[in-house]
């Protein structure tokens, strides 16, 4: 089942039936069993998922996540919403993604590096092709990517590479980057407030959460509640960023962290000027959707609000800039570094996130142009910029 509402799409643009038919079910999918001889009496076999979902604006572009519970229905997911991501970014991506279903924890360096090799071997066609560019995502890093590109030798077959073998300095950091940016330009244009006189809680202290700190505190933005898996820290006004990332160094979490403890859920009920879930999907539900305070919502997760949630939110004025438009720092730069690896340039971090930063603006102020013309939700106004490049493309293609 598609998560893009096309019956409410349709009430604000013009969706022809054969673009909604290409655009709600996936062009591909390839299920496999990962089957890997770790020992002489012990196989270690994982389900393992490639989706296409649409590749008419360009090659599947999504990461490659491993993790226990992963399953076929959360990668279609992921690589639908990626679909919509490139398009509301007008970089020419199309919507992919892939999966393990194992818990990387549980394997030292060696298996992991194995396992990676053999999910190179399975689908090397798609690969080899380009028609498929994985990334990092949770449960995977620029390590395995490197695995990856040294398996192949193309240079553009995989994005998110330690900078060293062609990779892109400041992608690491980028997808935080631009989430700390979203909520810069909604400060400025929506509330008309600085940083400095902005309170903001992330939930979520890992790849995107801690950069998504770091950007804020950098900008001067009080940071005043943040988590992770064991738990969070609030302070009135604003935590000691460095220290946070000090102790989180030394130790491996926020746990036993000093200062005020609270819940993840007492975190999602801050009473603050932004809330930012950059932990996982599923975080603000129909449950604790009327415990929000914030008066805005900046999703640097994927799915981090249910579609009861929305609702919820929306009747009570609390607008969220979706996870397309939000997080779409990394798949940005992610084209930066499959445009480099295909040209041979040299790029810096500065240019990196310029691009970053200046895709974004534009697609904020889209966002914030469709919502007032159409009086819609800032939601469902980054679908229908989406949307209707999409449709555009598809008639370029002469796919309907």
């Amino acid at each position: 089942m598609s998560n893009i509402d096309f019956e409410l799409l349709r009430r604000y643009t013009e969706i022809p039936l054969a673009a909604e038919q290409l655009l709600c079910k996936p062009e591909r999918e390839i299920s496999f069993n990962l089957s890997l001889k770790l020992a002489p009496d012990r196989l270690l076999q994982a389900d393992s998922y490639v989706v296409f979902f649409n590749t008419a604006r360009g090659p599947a572009k999504g990461g490659l996540r491993m993790a226990r519970e992963v399953s076929l229905e959360e990668t279609r997911d992921l690589a639908e919403r990626m679909v919509w991501k490139t398009a509301l970014a007008r970089i020419p991506f199309g919507g992919g993604k892939s999966a393990i279903a194992i818990d990387p924890a549980k394997l030292s360096r060696f298996q992991k590096t194995a396992v990676i090799k053999e999910y190179v071997h399975t689908i090397s066609l798609e690969l080899g092709h380009g028609t498929y560019v994985p990334a990092p995502d949770m449960g995977t890093d620029e390590t395995d990517m490197a695995v990856i590109f040294g398996e192949l030798h193309i240079p553009e077959c995989v994005t998110g590479k330690p900078p060293r073998v062609g990779g892109l300095p400041g992608r690491r950091e980028a997808t935080g980057c631009g989430v700390s940016h979203v909520v810069r330009l909604l400060l400025q244009e929506v509330q008309n407030k600085a940083p400095v006189d902005a309170t903001v809680a992330v939930q979520g202290f890992g790849k995107v959460g801690s950069q998504v700190v770091l950007f804020l505190h950098q900008a001067g933005a009080h940071v005043v509640a943040v988590s992770d898996v064991t738990g969070g820290l609030y302070d009135p006004n604003g935590l000691d960023v460095p220290a946070l990332f000090d102790y989180a160094r030394r130790n491996g979490s926020l746990e036993g962290a000093p200062g005020r403890r609270i819940s993840n859920q007492e975190l999602l009920a801050s009473d603050v000027d932004v809330l930012c879930p950059c932990a996982c999907e599923n975080q603000i539900t129909e449950d604790n959707a009327p415990e929000v305070r914030a008066k805005f919502i900046v999703e640097g997760a994927n799915g981090p609000t249910t579609a009861g949630a929305d609702v919820i939110l929306n009747q009570r004025n609390i607008p969220a800039v979706p996870d397309i438009l939000a997080n779409a720092g990394g798949v940005i730069a992610s084209y930066v570094e499959w445009r480099k690896a295909k040209s041979g340039a040299i790029t810096d971090k500065s240019e990196t996130f310029s691009t970053v930063r200046n895709r974004l603006s534009i697609a904020f102020e889209d966002m914030l142009r469709l919502a007032e013309q159409r009086n819609c939700s800032f939601r469902t106004a980054c679908q229908i910029s989406a949307a209707e490049e999409l449709v555009a493309t598809l008639r370029d293609r002469e796919w309907i």
